[in-house]
């Protein structure tokens, strides 16, 4: 009697604790490549798992927020995927690169065309963006998850700070804080840095060349000097051999 007491209590203490431990559910979550700086432009990957064990997810929706509208939205292609952008009329226009925005990606929408995500699997869809906004710590992109069997699941819940996380929970980006790097900045200053150092590079071998020509010219000069020496030594020598020859010659006659 104690052992069945006993076996029961350890039966339901199991699952107890089976229920407590269960895996979280996955949902379609959104993560940037690198950074994603307030002011700059990212690559986004949006990460969209299969939750079900006997259908396959076909279809996966994306809005963009219309609060912080993106003025460039490029999707990378990928396999066996079709990919539709939405667009639409902004009620106030964009200002980039001294051109007016007047229309943003609102949705982009990828279909399975001869591939899907099987049970067991996730697929991520990467996404250029840009410019994020400097005035915002977040971007929330609501999604929609479409399964071959029909069934649709909304990911369009937008979390609260400092509470529970909700059970459709939408996409969460996360901003940091802004860069000098908005766009290619960091390629500039290199380009920037390798023309210095070019530029030194070339004021150090034209200080070479000047300086192997002014050794050059001192060594030239110093031979000239060497040889006009060597022949006026000469000169003084044959003129000495003449005049000693001639009062010889005088001596004898004598």
């Amino acid at each position: 009697m104690k052992l069945s007491r006993i076996a029961l209590a350890g039966g339901v203490a199991a699952s107890t604790v089976l229920l407590i431990a269960g895996p979280a559910a996955a949902h379609v979550s959104v993560q940037p490549v690198g950074e994603a700086a307030k002011g700059g432009y990212a690559t986004l990957n949006f990460k969209v798992p299969n939750e079900r064990d006997q259908a396959s997810t076909v279809k996966l929706e994306v809005n963009f927020p219309a609060d912080h509208p993106l003025s460039s939205v490029t999707p990378q292609a990928v396999p066996g995927w079709d990919i539709k952008i939405d667009k639409s009329k902004l009620d106030k226009p964009l200002e980039v690169h001294g051109k007016k925005i007047t229309e943003a990606v609102s949705k982009v929408t990828w279909t399975a065309d001869d591939s899907e995500i099987a049970p067991g699997y996730f697929q991520q869809f990467p996404v250029s963006v840009g410019a994020l906004p400097e005035d915002a710590d977040q971007l929330v992109f609501k999604a929609i998850q479409t399964y071959d069997n029909k069934e649709v699941v909304r990911w369009i819940e937008e979390p609260t700070e400092g509470g529970e996380e909700p059970d459709s929970p939408a996409p969460v980006l996360k901003l940091s804080a802004a860069s000098d790097d908005h766009h290619g900045g960091g390629a500039a200053d290199d380009a920037k840095k390798a023309d210095a150092k070019e530029g030194d590079d070339h004021k150090a071998a034209d200080t070479a060349a000047s300086t192997k020509e002014t050794h050059a010219a001192a060594s030239s000069s110093s031979s000239d000097t060497t040889a006009r020496t060597l022949g006026i030594i000469g000169i003084v020598i044959g003129v000495a051999g003449v005049a000693f020859g001639v009062l010889a010659g005088r001596r004898r006659s004598a």
